[in-house]
């Protein structure tokens, strides 16, 4: 056998066992993407990196991979990050970012069925953020299917003053907070007696309510428990789908 066709060959092979994701720094500064696997999944790139702006990093995660990615700012060289830290280092190794932040959530099929996938501002927001599907065969696109999600507002520039944190160098806010981490209460959080969609009932809340003003500004992000029917998205693919993360986008 050639060895450039068997050097194909297995490189082929790897990619029907492989996702790959495009990380991009959309913003003018830097980014630091973290990155969580669920329980039984790997911590992909050792759980985070530097990524310049308008720079794009290859990832290269396992057919089935389930977990997060968010993005960290103002970090210093050993690692302590103004927004999205996660124990004062680059490589979090598992560690999650502390809130707020804004979430990529992915679960990805191992065969070729339905990968889920949501921009999630449960734990709040602290930049825009969109995941875009590149599938392997345009026709599969539809109105249900492989579409983006994402939080393309800032919500940091009208954050109001009761959920904004504000910069280390007293400037704007860096990040909005949501219920849950404002006010940390069962009600808020969905937990306890509240942790099904009847009782976790966005409806009931007031106007100015963190979760309600998320989900005007980013209609298409999971911005509280249970709210799946417009902010889940799927895609029908296979091995071949390409996952863009985007920051800023």
């Amino acid at each position: 056998m050639d060895i450039k066709f068997a050097l194909f060959f297995l490189q082929m092979a790897a990619m029907t066992m492989a996702h790959m994701f495009r990380i991009t720094n959309n913003c003018p500064f830097t980014v630091w993407p973290g990155i969580q696997g669920n329980p039984g999944h790997e911590h992909l790139e050792n759980g985070g990196f530097s990524l310049g702006p308008y720079r794009t990093h290859l990832v290269i995660s396992s057919r089935n991979w389930t977990g997060r990615i968010w993005g960290r700012t103002k970090c210093d060289n050993k690692g302590k990050c103004e927004t999205g830290d996660c124990g004062n280092k680059i490589q979090c190794k598992g560690a999650m970012g502390v809130p707020p932040l804004s979430m990529a959530e992915l679960e990805l099929s191992k065969i070729d069925e339905v990968d889920f996938y949501q921009v999630s501002l449960v734990d709040g927001f602290n930049l825009p953020l969109r995941i875009r599907p590149d599938p392997f065969s345009p026709s599969i696109i539809n109105d249900t299917n492989c579409q983006p999600a994402d939080c393309v507002a800032n919500l940091n520039t009208k954050c109001p003053a009761k959920l904004a944190v504000k910069g280390t160098d007293g400037s704007g806010s860096v990040a909005c907070k949501s219920a849950c981490s404002l006010f940390n209460t069962k009600s808020d959080c969905c937990q306890g007696v509240y942790t099904t969609p009847k009782t976790c009932n966005r409806s009931s809340w007031p106007k100015n309510y963190p979760s309600s003003y998320f989900k005007t500004a980013c209609p298409y992000a999971y911005s509280y428990p249970f709210d799946d029917s417009s902010s889940t998205h799927m895609c029908q693919g296979n091995a071949l789908t390409k996952y863009h993360v985007l920051f800023c986008p």
